[in-house]
């Protein structure tokens, strides 16, 4: 009972931790544009206002997806009481599932932030008819 609890327990890592992210990203973006902590990928270092679009984007989607993703810990409750193997094998699949929503969530961020910026991090800015053009400032 005892490898169930834990392995019940480590099942609730991911959720828990992307909540607590994601909270935190949505209200407290990291100073400084660093290679350690953070969202981290090219187009999110590119320049502050990147960086701070990025991480209040990651928030966002990490809050809401750790919620989803404490229902993926219910298959775990109907294994209680069974052996070992079967356990094991019920985590590694939960576990699996969260780590997919995990590394899926970078795609919508990186969709947002390449409809918000240009190449070069320059925020889009809307034309009169409502179309994005690339590259164009604020005046």
């Amino acid at each position: 009972m005892g490898f169930y609890i834990y392995l019940l327990i480590m099942s609730l890592v991911i959720p828990l931790t992307m909540i607590l992210l994601g909270r935190w990203f949505s209200n407290r973006v990291p100073k400084k544009i660093n290679y350690v902590f953070g969202y981290r990928t090219a187009m999110s270092m590119k320049n502050r206002d990147t960086w701070e679009f990025a991480h209040r984007y990651i928030g966002k989607v990490w809050s809401r997806a750790g919620a989803v993703l404490l229902l993926s810990v219910i298959p775990m409750l109907f294994v209680a009481g069974c052996d070992t193997d079967t356990v094991g094998y019920m985590s590694a699949a939960v576990t699996v599932l969260q780590l997919i929503v995990l590394v899926g969530s970078i795609f919508p961020v990186e969709r947002a932030l390449r409809r918000t910026f240009d190449e070069n991090g320059k925020r889009r800015v809307p034309d009169e008819d409502g179309r994005e053009n690339a590259g164009m400032t604020k005046k």
